[in-house]
């Protein structure tokens, strides 16, 4: 390693520290491919591997850089960031630990098909392999959690490598892209040129379906007696949202959305049936197993959605999978009816021939479909008892969201109950309005992804919805709301437990609470304070609603709210792991 500083130093005294415009650097051309892209914010956290990088970075003033507390929290930004813009999102770590600690927000955002390109610092080339300081493999490493990368060996090859990494990214089924960057690289120059288009001949998503299966798609909707339009996150993510709700309202089907589709149906449109799942609603999961034709949308039948794969296929129905990932689908469920393609281009031609068919929805079928839906929904399955004593988290989640009704908001989410009960109280009229980690299930992400949509979106209300668990995972940020003006609103259920860990531990294991209850919690109100934000307390019933006012009051304050709710309540309905998603226990009734 001390012969490769050596070299490192030895270069940088051979040639002017600003390199002539002719022959950027590596670090330089880093940045004027970035700009090309119309990046305007970089969230990251210096190290020796990238600092010609930040060098860079430091003589323009085109792109934000936003420097965070931890690496994790950088990548947890930029995917927030990208997931309420629909743009690609863009981190900076630097080698070793800088990579290791940001592979959370790699996988996380991996699972959830988030387009980010994620820029890390190497070794220089000559000490790669060799144990050198702040050394890892960052390309095996991250294979697993990519859609791909790259580690660049020659700075000839980095404009193009970046071209190629935000093509890949926001493509077909957007995804996370490594660029690892060996520091020598970052420094040796070379004339400059970023390719206006690239071509990959091993990489080609296809994103116009097949006629003749979207006909059959056509024939077969038509023809249904009990149908059902089940959606998730490619939806959102394809910005099909409008195509979604053209086709709902034209063919009147009953719709679902997962936890990652929240949003592209209005929650107040009556043909809405809720979240569908493991914490779904009565009506979305009993429409789900009872439907004869189901039309699956940017949604891929996963674990926590169809539950046990022997009980969903116990009942016979006819399914039309689309998706812009062929390996999607039939993966977990086989399918009729496969269509690849972009879901938002497949929707508008899928719509153009129902409107050109002479077959139009039997009526009187619908209809009859219709009342047992209706049936299903007077289970009223999300009451819940309110009380004047003590907070019910479901209660927080209602005001918040009758206080925010008509204005632009932002709601993120952690990981665990709290999660799931923002998902069911809190109504999502329009797509990328709802930010939570799905997939992964990665608890730590709320506030940083706060963070990064307040940046983009500094006039817009965005709230955490957070435990008192989650949060501690990456309060650190905190410090980096204060340092860049992102007043976001934190709303903390704390409940003083690992509030999922022990309803599961409550319901399985005989309510033996291993190691879930939070012992010697902060002060929250004073933490908050420390760091420069308003902490409010709140403890009674009647302080709820006052509470969230003040905090929307204080539009350019960071205000965090330690809401102490209910320590045993639980989240209702509920699917236990290997039962299907009929076999729901809607309270502890059912236990």
């Amino acid at each position: 390693m001390d012969m490769s500083a050596a070299e490192i130093k030895r270069a940088a005294s051979a040639q002017p520290q600003s390199s002539s415009p002719a022959e950027p650097n590596g670090s330089e051309i880093l940045v004027r491919c970035l700009q090309a892209e119309g990046v305007k914010f970089l969230w990251g956290y210096p190290g020796g591997a990238v600092l010609y990088i930040y060098d860079a970075l430091y003589k323009q003033d085109s792109i934000e850089h936003v420097l965070v507390r931890h690496e994790q929290a950088a990548v947890h930004a930029a995917d927030g960031y990208a997931r309420a813009t629909g743009n690609v999102g863009v981190a900076l770590v630097t080698s070793g630990p800088g990579v290791t600690n940001a592979v959370t927000g790699i996988a996380t955002a991996y699972m959830d098909s988030i387009p980010m390109v994620i820029i890390t610092g190497q070794v220089p080339t000559p000490a790669i392999g060799l144990d050198a300081f702040q050394e890892c493999d960052t390309v095996g490493i991250t294979r697993p959690i990519v859609k791909h990368n790259f580690l660049v060996k020659d700075v000839r090859d980095l404009a193009l490598t970046l071209k190629k990494a935000f093509h890949i990214a926001r493509t077909g089924r957007p995804g996370p892209v490594v660029v690892d960057i060996p520091k020598d690289v970052s420094l040796k120059t070379t004339p400059f040129h970023y390719p206006a288009t690239v071509e990959m001949r091993s990489y080609n998503p296809a994103r116009k379906g097949h006629g003749g299966q979207i006909r059959k798609a056509v024939q077969l909707l038509l023809a249904a007696k009990r149908p059902y339009i089940y959606t998730g996150g490619g939806v959102v993510l394809g910005n099909a949202a409008a195509e979604l709700r053209e086709l709902v309202n034209l063919l009147g089907y009953p719709c679902t959305n997962t936890l990652m589709g929240l949003g592209s149906m209005p929650a107040s449109d009556p043909k809405f049936l809720g979240m569908l799942g493991m914490h779904g609603t009565y009506e979305a999961n009993m429409t789900m197993q009872n439907c004869d034709v189901l039309l699956a949308v940017g949604a891929r039948f996963d674990d926590r959605v169809i539950g046990n794969p022997k009980h969903f296929a116990s009942v016979e129905r006819k399914i039309v999978h689309i998706d812009i990932d062929p390996s999607s689908i039939s993966k977990r469920v086989k399918v009729d009816i496969p269509i690849v393609g972009d879901v938002k281009d497949v929707l508008q031609e899928l719509i153009a021939q129902i409107k050109e068919a002479q077959a139009k929805p039997d009526v009187q079928a619908l209809s009859a479909w219709w009342g047992q839906i209706n049936e299903w929904r007077k289970r009223e399955c999300l009451k819940y008892k309110n009380s004047t004593e003590v907070i019910k988290p479901q209660y927080v989640v209602e005001t918040l969201c009758e206080l925010t009704k008509g204005r632009d908001t932002y709601i993120t989410s952690d990981v665990g109950q709290h999660q799931m009960w923002a998902a069911q109280f809190y109504r999502f009229e329009e797509p990328r309005r709802w930010i939570n980690s799905g997939g992964l299930g990665t608890m730590g992400v709320g506030l940083p992804y706060a963070m990064g949509i307040k940046l983009a979106k500094p006039e817009s209300d965005v709230f955490c919805v957070t435990g008192e668990g989650s949060i501690q995972m990456c309060i650190q940020e905190l410090s980096t709301c204060q340092q860049y003006k992102t007043p976001v609103k934190i709303v903390s259920l704390n409940n003083r437990y690992l509030g999922m860990v022990r309803q599961w531990q409550e319901l399985d294991y005989g309510g033996r609470y291993s190691h879930s209850y939070m012992d010697a919690l902060p002060d929250f109100v004073k933490l908050a304070e420390a760091y420069g934000h308003v902490g409010l307390l709140v403890e009674k019933p009647s302080d709820v609603e006052p509470a969230l006012r003040e905090a929307i009051k204080l539009k350019d304050r960071t205000v965090f709210l330690d809401i102490r709710t209910d320590p045993t309540e639980n989240v209702w309905p509920m699917v236990q792991a290997g039962k299907g998603i009929s076999e729901m226990l809607l309270g502890s009734e059912d236990l």
